[in-house]
């Protein structure tokens, strides 16, 4: 009998292989050492109070210690945050985080006062006092603050939604738990006759292996662990559900989704012009379902048969230092100070590169004012979509190096809306550098694929992830329950409309709403089909053209927040509040669907 393949521990992984959170803290010690401190500071909130309308100084003294503090709070949580991703079972650092956000609800209930004192102030009153020189590193904070004035309570009912901070991420701790470490989906055997551990870092490199019979199995073995908990995962996500209504409620919004996007300015036409633009080209996505059925000489598609390249001779393998590499030539286009900032940084091991045993699941970029812009990665070399994943990361990393570096603290950090342009636009970037490469014809198909299958996943399943939350948050708002059978029906109708009449659906399939990290993020997933649509614009815009071009998408990385998302990327050349761009994304998937057709 073959010996299973396991993952390792992490005090398994060498030292090289991880990263060092030195510019946060040196080491735990020196963690709770500032942390402590941190924590002492808290009360200097109460001097504040009931002061805010006294004059201009005043004011300025209270912004300027609550920017303080939430730095100094952003390099503990950051800390933290990482510390615990490491491995979601190690009780640590778990005890870390949650002590950090116990104090950090605190936090938030002393300053609870802060938008209400300023939201007293007379309109006319507050807009001279924008002018004096104090208030002049806050004015944009102000301006965005009086948005809030029809949805910011009372001082009393603030300090009360304060206090509900830590009891409100109850359901999306409890998923991420048992999602990342209670959840056991035993081991598979591979198409090279290993036992491989499955789990939620490896189900989608089982699912690109050539044997269909492997991906069967892992794709039944892997649903059975969510249908035995779907109960349990069917109250977590209904609780991350009505807490996002009751908070939009509460502040007079009219929905859920009108609370999201009120933060980036942003219009609910633009979420709903993306549905129905994908809705409209939904017969080219069934087209390429076929094409793939066609190409894969099946008799029906399933969805285990959709993430293994039509060309399965075409795989490829990649050492992390290859990668990196890779990812460094595909992004010459943006200069040398973008891309030797970043080698240096790789070097310098802002990345935790390969999965072990309790590791949160996925990658992602962790910014802060003071600290590193870390990568958390579960690097496979076989899998060349992590060498994209890389890329993505990447994106995301440099804008925050490139914002922190550019504006003070209280305008760096950018929203989730752009955060998406940046970080697809480097995926971009290294999928035309890998088809310039390309020396045949197999080779240019395989790409095309991936392309694709990239298009597809980040604008039109996301987009279908977008849908399934607006549905289900009007459900709540409406009274309708959320159990699940209601959550896998609503499912079930859109997984038949986005993969149409001829996809085989397996009944497992409607589970899959139970293991989605985002949507205990609610309105998040939206960002990153508008974000891919922005990214396509962008590139062909800096590759095509010359330092004029490259410089305003260079701005737009050091502009941080001092615009709003959608004054930024017009600023850099494309505009979100118009359909086309997500139109033209789709033209252009349906223009590689052809050609991929033509060559295979």
């Amino acid at each position: 009998m073959k010996k299973i393949k396991k993952l390792p521990a992490r005090n398994e992984v060498p030292h090289a292989d991880t990263w060092d959170l030195s510019s946060l803290f040196a080491d735990d010690a020196a963690w709770e050492q500032a942390f402590r401190k941190w924590e002492r500071r808290i009360p200097g909130y109460q001097r504040f109070c009931g002061q805010l309308a006294s004059d201009p100084a005043t004011l300025a003294a209270c912004l300027r210690f609550d920017c303080d503090l939430d730095r100094w709070g952003e390099r503990l949580g950051g800390y933290a945050y990482l510390k615990a991703a490491e491995d979601q079972a190690d009780s640590r650092y778990q005890a870390m985080l949650a002590r950090f956000q116990n104090v950090a609800t605190r936090a938030g209930e002393a300053a609870s006062y802060i938008r209400p004192e300023i939201l007293a102030i007379s309109a006319a009153k507050i807009n001279q006092w924008c002018e004096a020189k104090e208030l002049k590193p806050y004015r944009l904070m102000l301006q965005r603050i009086l948005r809030y004035k029809k949805h910011t309570l009372g001082k009393r009912e603030e300090g009360l939604l304060a206090m509900q901070g830590e009891m409100a991420q109850t359901a999306s701790k409890t998923f991420r738990q048992l999602h990342d470490a209670d959840l056991k989906f035993g081991s598979i055997t591979n198409e090279r006759g290993e036992q491989v551990e499955l789990g939620n870092a490896t189900f989608l490199q089982v699912l690109q292996s050539p044997q269909r019979s492997v991906r069967r199995a892992a794709f039944t073995q892997y649903y059975q662990q969510f249908q035995a908990h779907e109960n349990t995962l069917a109250a977590t996500l209904s609780g991350s559900i009505h807490t996002d209504a009751y908070y939009a409620r509460a502040r007079g919004y009219d929905s859920s989704l009108a609370a999201a996007l009120f933060p980036d300015n942003v219009p609910q036409a633009v979420y709903d012009n993306l549905i129905q633009a994908v809705h409209r080209r939904l017969p080219a996505v069934h087209r390429y379902y076929d094409l793939r059925r066609r190409k894969m000489r099946l008799r029906d598609l399933h969805h285990y048969d959709t993430y293994v390249p039509i060309l399965t001779e075409q795989s490829t393998r990649h050492t992390w230092d290859e990668a990196v590499q890779l990812v460094l030539g595909a992004l010459h286009p943006l200069g040398g100070e973008y891309t030797a900032a970043l080698e240096r940084g790789l070097c310098a091991r802002w990345c935790d590169r390969y999965p072990n045993r309790g590791k949160q699941s996925g990658a992602f970029s962790s910014g802060s004012y003071d600290g590193d812009p870390y990568i958390l990665m579960n690097y496979k070399p076989d899998v060349l979509e992590d060498v994209f994943t890389l890329a993505h990361e990447a994106g995301h990393s440099m804008h925050s190096y490139y914002s922190a570096r550019q504006q003070p603290f209280q305008y760096y950090n950018y929203t989730i809306f752009v955060a998406e342009v940046a970080s697809t636009f480097n995926e971009q970037l290294l999928c035309q550098h890998l088809l310039q490469q390309a020396d045949d014809g197999p080779r240019r198909a395989y790409l095309l694929n991936r392309e694709i299958d990239s298009i597809r996943a980040t604008i039109v399943r996301q987009t279908m992830f977008a849908e399934f939350e607006k549905i289900t948050h009007e459900m709540a708002e409406s009274g309708r329950p959320l159990t699940v059978q209601t959550f896998k029906e609503v499912y079930r109708q859109l997984l038949e409309q986005y993969f149409g009449p001829d996809f085989a659906l397996d009944d497992e399939l409607a589970l899959e709403c139970f293991r989605i990290p985002h949507f205990y993020r609610a309105f998040y997933v939206y960002k990153y089909a508008t974000g891919l649509s922005a990214a396509i614009a962008l590139s062909r815009r800096v590759l095509g053209g010359g330092a004029q071009e490259l410089n305003g998408y260079l701005n737009f990385l050091q502009a941080g927040c001092s615009k709003d998302p959608l004054d930024l990327l017009r600023d850099a050349g494309v505009d979100m509040a118009s359909p086309e761009p997500v139109e033209t994304a789709l033209s252009h998937f349906e223009q590689l669907v052809a050609e991929l057709d033509r060559l295979l």
